[in-house]
C-alpha cells in the first residue's frame, strides 16, 4: 500500500514544510476552532451516537498508521538505563504527570537561568521516549517547561501521577541494587531540586536536596549514607556539610555539569 505523504512530518528546514507554514499565514480559522467534541452541540451528538453503536470510524486509520510506524502498535516498558534512572530522579524532583482521558502528559518545570539543564533534560526525555518533547517558556514567569504525551508514562517510569507530596515513594530494584544506576538517579534528584552552597569567610560549605517528601527524603539521604558519605537531614533536605565530602559528591554527581550539552 502506498505510504501516505504528511508534511507536518518533514525536519522544519525542509524547503517543503517552510512553504507549507507560510501557505498558513492569514488562513481563516477551522469551523470547530475553539471547541472539542464534548463542547460543540452536532459533533457531541455524532460521538454519542458512535458510542452508543459501537462504531469505530478511526479503526482504519489507526491500523494503518500502525502500519506505517506513525503510532506505535503497544507501549512497552523503557530499556534500563542510564538516561532512564536519571529521568525518574528529575521527575520525582520537579517533575509531574498527569491523566487524560486518552493519553498522559509528563511536564518537567525548570528555571529559565539554567538553560543548560533544560536543555539537557529535553534530549534525555528525547532518548527514552525516542521522540521530541515540546520545551515552552511559560508567560510571565522565569519557567521552563518540557512536556511530553504519551500512554502510559505513568506505568513505565514507575512514578504515580498526580500530587505526589504525600504519597510513599519506592524507587525500583534495578535503581536501588546498581551504583551506577543509583548515582544516575540521585543527579536528576539533585539536578532538579539541590543546592551548591559556599560562604568561605566561615567556612561553609553545603550540598542540599531540598523536598517535602518524607519518603523521598529518607531515600536520597540513606543512598548518600550508602556511598560513604555522612549527610544529616532536618525539615525539608538533607545536607552534606563537611567541605570534602561536600566536593567529593558533587563531583561523583557531576552536579550542574552536562556533557552532551
Amino acid at each position: 500500500m502506498r505510504k501516505v505523504f504528511q508534511v507536518g512530518q518533514l525536519d522544519h528546514g525542509d524547503p517543503r514544510y517552510v512553504k507549507w507554514r507560510k501557505s498558513l499565514v492569514g488562513r481563516a480559522s477551522g469551523w470547530s476552532k475553539g471547541y472539542t467534541k464534548e463542547t460543540h452541540a452536532s459533533v457531541a451528538k455524532i460521538s454519542s451516537t458512535f458510542k452508543k453503536k459501537k462504531i469505530d470510524n478511526f479503526k482504519r486509520w489507526r491500523a494503518e498508521a500502525r502500519r506505517q510506524g506513525l503510532i506505535p502498535s503497544g507501549y512497552p516498558g523503557f530499556k534500563r538505563t542510564k538516561d532512564l534512572a536519571f529521568l525518574i530522579g528529575m521527575t520525582l524532583g520537579d517533575g509531574s504527570i498527569y491523566v487524560y482521558p486518552r493519553t498522559e502528559g509528563l511536564r518537567i518545570t525548570l528555571g529559565t537561568d539554567k538553560p543548560k539543564l533544560w536543555r539537557y533534560v529535553a534530549n534525555v526525555v528525547r532518548r527514552v521516549f525516542r521522540k521530541n518533547p515540546a520545551v515552552s517558556k511559560v508567560k510571565g514567569s522565569e519557567c521552563m517547561i518540557v512536556t511530553l504525551y504519551e500512554k502510559e508514562i505513568s506505568r513505565r517510569l514507575g512514578i504515580p501521577s498526580g500530587n505526589r507530596g504525600k504519597m510513599k515513594i519506592v524507587l525500583p530494584q534495578w535503581i536501588l541494587g546498581g551504583k551506577s544506576m543509583f548515582v544516575s538517579c540521585l543527579k536528576g534528584l539533585y539536578e532538579a531540586e539541590g543546592g551548591f552552597h559556599i560562604h568561605k569567610p566561615t567556612s561553609t560549605y553545603k550540598l542540599i536536596f531540598y523536598n517535602r517528601n518524607d519518603t523521598l527524603l529518607k531515600i536520597v539521604e540513606d543512598g548518600v549514607r550508602g556511598l560513604g558519605f555522612h549527610p544529616h537531614s532536618s525539615k525539608d533536605k538533607v545536607q552534606v556539610s563537611r567541605k570534602d565530602e561536600v566536593y567529593g559528591l558533587k563531583a561523583l554527581l557531576s552536579f550542574r555539569e552536562y556533557p552532551d550539552i
